[in-house]
Formats: structure tokens, C-alpha cells, sequence
């Protein structure tokens, strides 16, 4: 049998009051796509971090090509062919793609003044770009692409290195079904030239499509591994968690009662000519699916007062409204739950009881003076609530894990008797276990009456949990789903503004 690429035999990692890996050992052979999967804490993140050189084993031996190493430096797993695709975006938003793909390892033209050579930079990476099948050139910004075609340039730097395994860390957390596809082709063209892949992520379906084996981890030690044949997503979940999962779609307690919101000829800068109506019912989950660039976000941040609305009418319980600003939003009990949670939904570097109140700072200020005692005891309720894993709600929220971090933005909306909630892609980067929890609690709030609208790239979620469903093509509502006519082709054919019949 031929050396693997990659042998790991007992790979330990302790922190203090912490055993993050416990004797973690298997191989990654060339041309393999491995997929490694666990619920957030069972030791991806540190095992991923060895491989990269950051973190250095207490014990066990990492051997390469055969060649056995007791740790890795950053630049000795790179030298050695090892790539990352991070699920946290490492790019410079003032530079362009190109720029970004080849920082540090610019090419340079000959001569005694050394110059970047911006021809070669641009050419390697418009290559690049094309087996990814993307949508934009090497000389756009940065700071002009979309959450996911960020996504995209990190996997573009990956592949740039030329190397001889490439792990890939939630890498379609933030892409649509069909640069989903294109990925998962990239990865099967890469197996055909003998180049490995780690593949880790929450989406188990994906897992299926791609992996020739599955590594699973659970609490810092490898509990199972599943062969081609054996790869299953009951199989996979019951190795994760211990348990098998219920059905994503929790169904009402009550059929749905009066309008909660209504959206009518709704108008956004991004698609002016386009308008948007639609009803959302008390104790309705409304599903908005579409392909990333449909206008989803868009509309939801002018709904919220973010960005501001070119038309329409917005009605909430009967009443108009106009909306000009979050503060407004939120003194109408209508609520974002927003796409990227560390930009836009938290502050990492700020306490978990801080964040909960942050919102609605008035109610726990006496004479101008916040009161800590009843702001903490409010976020103490909160991470029961929500079962918030965390030693204390004096923690910064950048310590917790995503799952976590979404259930520390919900948590602020909780207090303040929400009528209305969109929630933005409300699993993205959190593991399975947590995402049955969020689903679970977005029922629980819609069967207290409240409203939410759920957008989400997820074809697996957006099915499963939503009780009726919106589909957006180029900032218009292409058409509307009940659950009995729910179906990927269904949601694809309206995605890309075809009729159904």
C-alpha cells in the first residue's frame, strides 16, 4: 500500500482545565478527500491548527510524505504543501482579489529594482478564477465582493499554492447551491491530480457528496470512522452527538393567526426597478430562499432601517410604518438577527451580559447610571433560556463558539418582546447539535405569536424548517411555496426565475 501523504499517531493537546485533543491518529492517503467532522469543542480547530503550525502537540508524532516531525512551524507546513481555506475571512479589503491571492508571494519582474509584476499576478490568479467559475476579475477590490465571493478569493488563495493538501474549513458556509457545486468539482479535479483534502463542515449532506472517508471527533477524541459505503448523515450525526436527531421540521402548535408584517412594492438601492410584497403571519416561519445576490440581505436591512428604502409600504400589525433607522425597528419590536454575527451582531471584545443589554440600554439605567446587578441577572436568565455553554456571562463573546455566539444575538432581542424577527442565515458556522436548538427556539417563538422571516442558503434548512416559503430572483419575489409543494427543484427553478407549472 502506498505511504499516505499525512499520518497523525496520538496527537495530544491540553489547555489548562481543558484536554482539547486526546490520542487523535489517522492517515490521509494522496488523492483522498477526507471529511472531518464534530460538534464545535470537539477539537477540529486545535487538530487543524497543529496541521498549520500554530499550536504545538504535547505529544504525538505528524509525519509527511513518511518523514516524521514532532511539530510544525507556519512556514514548514506550508513548505511542506499544506494549504488552508479558513472559515474566518484573512483578507485585506483595500487591495484587490489578485493582490489578496498572492500577499506575501508576490511575483516580480527582473532587473536591480524589483517590481511587483501586477501581468503575472493578474493572469495566475484570472485562472484561477476561472475553474471556480466566479463572476468577478482579479483587479476587483476586495472591499466590493459579497460575504461569499470572500469565500471564493480564500479558496482562490488555497489553490494558488500549488498544494499537495488543501484543507478546507466550512469553505461553503457562505456560497449558493451552485458555487456549492462548482466547489465540490474543484475538489474532485483536485483527487484526480493526486491533491488530498480535509474537508470539515456542518453541512453532513455535502459531507456525503465529496468524502471518500469520514473522521469523526467528539470531545477531543476520535469516536468513529465511516467508510465510503458508510457514510450516512444519521450515521455521521449519531457519531457527533451521541443521539440520533429529530426531524428539522418542527410543525406550529397553532395555525397561523393575524398579519404580523406585510411588505407591499417594497423598492432597495440594489434593485430599483424591482419591487417586493409580501404577508408574514404571527406564529409563521417564513422561509426566503434565492441565490446569494437575489436582494434577500438587502431587503432585510432596509426592512430594519440599515440602508434606506427607494419605495413602498411596510405595515406592521395593520399600522403603517416607516422605518429610517434600527432604532426605530427596534421601538416596533421588529428584529435582525444578521448574516455575519461578528460584524454586525456583536462585540467580540465585550462581555456576554453586556451585548444582551446593549440594544436596550434604558431599561437597566437608573439616573443615567447603568445598573449592573439588573443586567446581569437579565443575561443570566437569558443563558439558561438558551442554554448559552458558558462559565460565566462575564465572558467576552468572542470566546464562544458560533452556535453560542448566535444564541448571545438572539438573547438581546429576547427581553424586549419581539413582534417581529428576521433571522439572516441563523446557522451559518454553527454546528448540528446547536442548529437543532436554534430551529427549536425559533419554533418556541413562533408558537408565542411572534413572526419570523428566515433567510437562508441552506437548501436542507430552508426546506426543512420553514412552514411556507418566498423565492427571490434579482430583487423580486419570483414566486411563493406551500409546504406540500416544497422540493429542490421547486426552489432552483424559482431561484433562477424560471415559472412553475
Amino acid at each position: 500500500m502506498a505511504e499516505p501523504f499525512l499520518d497523525l499517531s496520538d496527537i495530544s493537546k491540553a489547555y489548562p482545565g481543558v484536554q482539547a485533543l486526546d490520542g487523535i491518529s489517522f492517515s490521509v492517503a494522496s488523492g483522498e478527500v477526507i471529511g472531518l467532522v464534530g460538534e464545535n469543542g470537539a477539537g477540529k480547530s486545535t487538530l487543524m491548527k497543529i496541521l498549520g503550525g500554530v499550536v504545538t502537540p504535547d505529544k504525538g508524532v505528524i509525519r509527511i510524505a513518511g518523514a516524521p516531525c514532532p511539530a510544525l512551524t507556519v512556514n514548514e507546513a506550508s513548505r511542506a504543501g499544506i494549504a488552508f481555506v479558513h472559515q474566518e475571512l484573512n483578507l485585506f479589503e483595500n487591495l484587490d482579489v489578485a493582490a489578496n491571492v498572492f500577499i506575501g508571494r508576490e511575483p516580480s519582474t527582473g532587473g536591480p529594482f524589483r517590481l511587483v509584476d501586477n501581468r503575472t499576478m493578474h493572469a495566475e490568479t484570472g485562472k484561477l478564477l476561472h475553474l471556480l467559475g466566479v463572476d468577478f476579475s482579479p483587479a476587483t477590490p476586495v472591499a466590493q465582493l459579497s460575504l461569499a465571493q470572500q469565500q471564493l478569493v480564500e479558496i482562490t488563495k488555497a489553490l494558488s499554492l500549488d498544494a499537495r493538501l488543501v484543507i478546507m474549513d466550512e469553505p461553503t458556509s457562505s456560497l449558493t447551491v451552485s458555487e456549492t457545486n462548482r466547489l465540490l468539482k474543484v475538489i474532485a479535479d483536485l483527487k484526480t491530480r493526486g491533491v488530498s483534502v480535509i474537508f470539515i463542515s456542518h453541512r453532513l449532506h455535502e459531507v456525503e457528496r465529496c468524502a471518500d472517508r469520514v473522521i469523526v471527533l467528539r470531545d477531543g477524541r476520535k469516536v468513529g470512522e465511516l467508510g465510503q459505503g458508510e457514510i450516512r448523515h444519521d450515521a455521521m450525526i449519531r457519531l457527533m452527538i451521541g443521539r440520533s436527531l429529530k426531524s428539522l421540521y418542527l410543525a406550529p402548535a397553532a395555525p397561523p393567526r393575524a398579519e404580523a408584517m406585510a411588505l407591499d412594492q417594497v423598492r432597495t438601492s440594489t434593485f430599483p426597478e424591482q419591487n417586493v410584497s409580501l404577508s408574514l403571519r404571527q406564529g409563521e416561519i417564513l422561509g426566503l430562499a434565492g441565490l446569494v445576490g437575489s436582494g434577500r440581505t438587502e431587503l432585510a436591512r432596509a426592512l430594519f432601517g440599515i440602508d434606506h428604502k427607494l419605495g413602498g409600504d411596510v405595515k406592521l400589525a395593520g399600522r403603517p410604518v416607516a422605518i429610517t433607522s434600527p432604532r426605530e425597528a427596534i421601538d416596533n419590536g421588529l428584529f435582525l438577527v444578521p448574516e455575519d454575527r461578528k460584524r454586525s451582531g456583536l462585540l467580540l471584545d465585550v462581555s456576554i451580559s453586556e451585548n444582551i443589554s446593549l440594544p436596550d440600554l434604558v431599561s437597566y439605567t437608573k439616573s443615567f447610571l447603568m445598573q449592573p446587578a439588573p443586567e446581569a441577572e437579565n443575561a443570566e436568565r437569558q443563558r439558561k433560556r438558551l442554554n448559552i455553554k458558558t462559565r460565566s456571562v462575564m465572558a467576552a463573546a468572542g470566546t464562544l463558539s458560533g452556535g453560542n455566539q448566535q444564541k448571545v444575538v438572539l438573547a438581546k432581542w429576547l427581553s424586549m418582546r419581539p413582534k417581529v424577527i428576521i433571522f439572516d442565515e441563523p446557522t451559518r458556522g454553527v454546528d448540528v447539535g446547536a442548529k437543532q436548538e436554534i430551529y427549536e427556539l425559533m419554533r418556541d417563538l413562533s408558537d408565542q405569536g411572534v413572526a419570523i422571516l428566515m433567510i437562508s442558503s441552506d437548501m436542507e434548512e430552508v426546506i426543512g424548517v420553514s412552514d411556507r416559503m418566498a423565492v427571490m430572483h434579482e430583487g423580486r419575489i419570483s414566486g411563493f411555496l406551500e409546504r406540500d409543494r416544497f422540493s429542490e427543484d421547486n426552489v432552483l427553478k424559482l431561484a433562477v426565475g424560471q415559472s412553475l407549472q
